[in-house]
């Protein structure tokens, strides 16, 4: 048995030829601050432009600003009760109840509501995506994953240039166990026909706010 089997595998290398010769595997990559500081003009634009991409709304206002904005899109999206984050800001969203987490909302409760007003830690340019590290204005994962509609207010000082930087900017909330959530628009998937079906591992609905600091 064993002389047939050394007598296949001979054929099978012989048919398979002198191994390929491997290439050598560049490791170049790009490190953090490559593309320049966050927080300019192009990196805002492109992170605002990227967003869209995704179908998300994105509105980008001063910071007196703001409160307007929030009411007029929980207008239009008929939000009346909103959760926010045990430890977010004081945000101003006139006609809303804003129902601050605190106890904890349990999921049916989140469920009841209309959706969620959250700020993030920071976002990424590159790939227009916004991270959520479960401390202050983020809130813990569940708020931000229950309700069918985000509204996600970014500061855009906190608007990095790449992937690196985002990784190093999370470098202390990641090794203390925190932990991230990252959104790059409404949630979605799509099954093997390439249908594509909206809100299932997270809010259907996403309007973010970048405020110009």
């Amino acid at each position: 048995m064993s002389g047939a089997r050394e007598a296949v595998l001979a054929r099978v290398r012989a048919a398979l030829g002198p191994a390929a010769e491997i290439p050598e595997v560049q490791r170049a990559y790009h490190q953090a601050g490559a593309l320049g500081a966050g927080g300019g003009s192009v990196t805002v634009d492109r992170f605002c432009e990227r967003v869209s991409d995704y179908r998300a709304t994105v509105k980008r206002v001063r910071g007196d600003e703001l409160p307007r904005a929030l009411t007029a899109a929980c207008a239009l999206r008929g939000a009346r009760r909103v959760a926010v984050p045990a430890d977010a800001p004081a945000w101003t969203v006139y006609g809303v109840e804003l129902v601050r987490d605190d106890p904890p909302l349990s999921p049916r409760q989140l469920d009841a509501l209309d959706g969620v007003l959250s700020g993030c830690a920071l976002a990424i340019a590159e790939t227009g995506t916004i991270v959520l590290d479960g401390t202050g204005a983020c809130g813990r994962r569940a708020l931000t994953l229950v309700p069918d509609y985000h509204l996600c207010v970014v500061r855009s000082h906190d608007i990095v240039p790449s992937v690196p930087d985002g990784v190093a900017a999370l470098a202390r909330v990641a090794a203390e166990g925190q932990p991230i959530t990252l959104i790059s628009g409404p949630s979605a998937t799509s099954d093997i026909e390439l249908d594509r079906v909206e809100g299932v591992h997270g809010p259907r609905t996403l309007d973010v706010f970048v405020v110009d600091c």
